[in-house]
């Protein structure tokens, strides 16, 4: 320890006479000096590995998985497998072979269930969309305690599960005195349908600026025309991708096309639980085949539109954003 005169500005706060000493402290080596530069700064200190115990995967926990994974997708392996044996057993393969393709592409009851899927799909989509965008907009923009309540009914279908829907229907359309046919397929779809493409749009809607309608209406362009030339091509990406997912889920619905259905000519999933009833033919693992590759192709194609339009996609669809 040394001593030095205290400082002018120290003996001014504290009251000393001059000349004066104070003690200092040696400063250690590396640290920066009332005059000079810094030394190099010490090094942080290393962070504790982790305990080997730490460490570990969860075996258990990937093993469950493993096996949630295997009994949910190892059937439909083996009907994608078995659409290409050569024989017609469901237990023996042997050789690859498109015959069953073919045999399908040959019967008349199927490729008329498969245009009545593609009709009721159709309709369900364009009907679904109109009325869901409609609802969404009537949502968003209404804040009162009715837009509130309508809401939560809106989420019910979403809730309910699907074959009290279908029930209520049939039980609906027999006590109109309406005979089930493809005109009543296609009226409970679009129904069931309605919920999702709401649930889509709302959060979009809600995300929108409404200063820019306002700025269209202010530059001379009506309520309608702001409208249809603002808020709709915004939304356009949700729209899309909520009518291709729309489309995926009518036409392989079964539930409620087996209530609401009439005789003939039935959807393709009900016409597949038909045949089931009296033995599997390798026809409908062919026709099964190709319902779930052009179903995975919907998916995609509506979980990717948004992204061709330069926003976000993938999962970000099923909460509007």
């Amino acid at each position: 320890m040394t001593l030095r005169p205290a400082p002018r500005g120290l003996r001014t706060a504290l009251r000393l006479p001059r000349g004066t000493t104070v003690p200092t402290v040696p400063r250690p080596a590396g640290t920066a000096g009332p005059q000079g530069p810094a030394g190099p700064r010490p090094r942080p200190p290393r962070p504790r590995r982790p305990r080997r115990g730490a460490e570990r995967r969860p075996r258990f926990a990937i093993a469950v998985t493993a096996v949630f994974f295997a009994l949910l997708y190892l059937p439909v392996a083996v009907v994608v497998l078995f659409s290409f044996n050569a024989q017609k057993s469901l237990t023996v393969f042997d050789g690859v072979s498109l015959r069953w393709y073919s045999a399908f592409l040959h019967d008349d009851v199927l490729l008329d269930s498969l245009g009545m899927s593609l009709r009721v799909s159709l309709v369900a989509m364009a009907g679904s969309l109109v009325l869901g965008v409609a609802l969404a907009l009537g949502l968003v923009r209404n804040r009162s305690r009715l837009g509130s309540f309508a809401g939560l009914v809106m989420l019910v279908p979403l809730i309910t599960p699907e074959i009290v829907t279908g029930v209520a229907a049939m039980l609906l359309f027999k006590g109109l005195g309406i005979t089930l046919s493809t005109g009543t397929v296609m009226l409970a779809e679009i129904t069931f349908s309605i919920s999702y493409v709401t649930v889509i749009l709302r959060s979009r809607i809600a995300a929108l600026n409404p200063e820019v309608e306002e700025a269209a209406m202010d530059l001379g362009a009506t309520r309608r025309q702001a409208l249809c030339l603002v808020t709709l091509p915004a939304l356009l990406p949700s729209i899309l991708a909520s009518g291709v997912l729309i489309f995926a889920l009518v036409f392989d619905d079964f539930v409620l096309a087996y209530f609401t259905t009439g005789v003939d000519p039935q959807p393709l999933s009900v016409r597949i639980y038909s045949a089931i009833r009296f033995g599997v033919q390798p026809t409908i693992n062919a026709v099964g085949t190709l319902m779930l590759v052009g179903s995975i192709g919907l998916i995609v194609l509506a979980l990717a539109i948004p992204r061709l339009f330069g926003r976000r996609g993938g999962l970000d669809l099923l909460s509007g954003k």
